[in-house]
Parts: structure tokens; sequence; C-alpha cells
């Protein structure tokens, strides 16, 4: 005798019991965590090691780069007097984040690094004559990075 069986909504029947439907997958996309490339460093140097550095921001740049709004194209690495600078990053100014300070674009920004990663860097730099160059910059955990590489430019 076939009994008329209640299903509840969301579930299929099946033949040892009720199994769940699996929910529809939609469309949504995560925002990306990069916020902005070096392709030309890629191309232009030969990339021996890698090292990922935080950055000393202030709060209208940190808006700024939540919106996409920097660039690292023509970036380079400087150390001076045992501390890592960025010199030559742009981050272009909200204007509503911005509009009660005086705002520098291309101002240089201190890297956050541990003292054995900068004894690597000013070793290299100063001994084995290599370069330092950013590569990516991005979010981890809700704070802006910096991807830097040693490299050795490629003879043209």
């Amino acid at each position: 005798m076939n009994r008329l069986q209640i299903v509840p909504p969301g579930y299929l029947l099946a033949t040892a019991g009720y199994t769940k439907r699996m929910a529809k997958q939609k469309n949504s996309k995560q925002p990306s965590s990069t916020i902005a490339l070096n392709k030309r460093a890629r191309h232009d140097y030969f990339l021996e090691e890698r090292l990922e550095a935080g950055l000393v921001l202030e709060g209208w740049e940190v808006k700024a780069l939540r919106a996409g709004k920097g660039r690292i194209t023509e970036a380079y690495v400087l150390i001076k007097d045992g501390e890592a600078f960025l010199l030559g990053g742009h981050i272009q100014p909200l204007e509503s984040a911005s509009t009660h300070i005086v705002v520098d674009p291309t101002r240089t920004r201190k890297l956050l690094l541990h003292v054995r990663e900068l004894a690597t860097l000013i070793g290299a730099t100063e001994q084995k004559g290599y370069t330092i160059v950013p590569l990516a910059m991005y979010w981890k955990r809700g704070k802006a990075k910096l991807e830097i590489a040693l490299a050795k430019g490629k003879a043209k």
C-alpha cells in the first residue's frame, strides 16, 4: 500500500530516508585582497628572495587603500640607518576622507621588518649589489602588507 509522505521543504525524497538538498551556489565574488601589483619588477629583475613587510600608514591612507587607490609600479625600497622605507609608492587620497588634513600621496613610508630580515637585506644590498623592489601590496588579517624581493637587474 502506497502512503503519501509529506516531505519538508528543502529536502528531497530518497530511498533510505531524507537527504538534504544542496544549497544553490551564488555568484558571489569575494573581494580580492590584492591592492596593487608591480608587474614591471618581475619583468626588469631576477627575483631572488621574497619577504613580507608591514607598512606604517596614516588613517586616510588606509581608507584610500581599502578603496583600491594605491600604486607601487615606480616604487623602491631604501635602507637608511638600519630601517627600511618605501619611496615612490603613490596612494591617491579620497576626497571625502582627507578634507581636514594636508596629504602627501608620495610620502616616504616606513616598513616593518624583523631584525634578522633587515640584516639580510642590508648585507645583500651593500655586499652583493642587490636591489630591493616591492612586488605586491595586499591585505592580510586586516593589515596592509608589502611583498618585497631581493633582485638583480637584467642586462638589456
